[in-house]
């Protein structure tokens, strides 16, 4: 079974995807590091058993030869809510029993966290984006165990998506959290639901 990891804010522009998180959540983002693979980097915010990132491409690293993660290299407009992530204890088992394109694992690092994440060949995940991106931890280090407390947790991840049944079919031997809900609408949207101190706030 896959659990839910954490969920992912992409930005043209890091400093830009941080602002819009905090001013959204009322809160400071901690963390966070580079990815030399992907020539990306992030900021970080603890939500208890997961964790919110925020990514964006690196213009202080070389682009890489291939395709970033959550399609990244075709990212354009606000900072968002574009992808959620989902652990597993083997990737390999996880890939294979997952829709076509759900991509191949690579070996990762950032500081004294290990990871295999599979990233699909163009960078595109199945579902335009909606289904998760998957990842197995080396060891026991996990950045949500790490983070300061933020005392913001996530309450629902919204999904909406014009094939919501196929999705649904296609999560359903895979994941159970009750915090993500998968609903069928004419137009794809993702949203998700936080309860912070300063009372419920969204991310879209």
């Amino acid at each position: 079974m896959l659990r839910f990891d954490h969920i992912a804010i992409s930005a043209v522009d890091l400093a830009e995807g941080v602002a819009a998180v905090e001013e959204a959540l009322g809160v400071a983002l901690a963390g966070g590091g580079q990815h030399p693979h992907m020539a990306t980097h992030n900021r970080l915010l603890g939500l208890g058993d997961l964790y919110l990132e925020v990514i964006a491409a690196d213009p202080d690293q070389t682009a890489p030869n291939w395709p970033r993660w959550f399609d990244l290299d075709n990212f354009q407009g606000r900072p968002r809510l574009t992808n959620w992530v989902a652990c597993c204890d083997s990737i390999s088992a996880a890939v294979a029993a997952s829709p076509a394109g759900t991509g191949i694992p690579v070996a990762l690092q950032r500081g004294d966290y290990r990871w295999q994440m599979a990233v699909p060949a163009d960078g595109k995940l199945p579902f335009d984006g909606f289904f998760p991106a998957l990842i197995e931890w080396a060891g026991s280090l996990h950045p949500a165990k790490a983070l300061p407390e933020s005392h913001v947790r996530l309450h629902q991840l919204e999904l909406a998506h014009p094939d919501a049944d196929e999705l649904i079919a296609a999560l359903a031997p895979l994941f159970r959290d009750p915090r993500v809900v998968i609903l069928p609408g004419p137009e794809k949207a993702m949203r998700a639901t936080f309860t912070t101190p300063q009372g419920l706030r969204v991310l879209e």
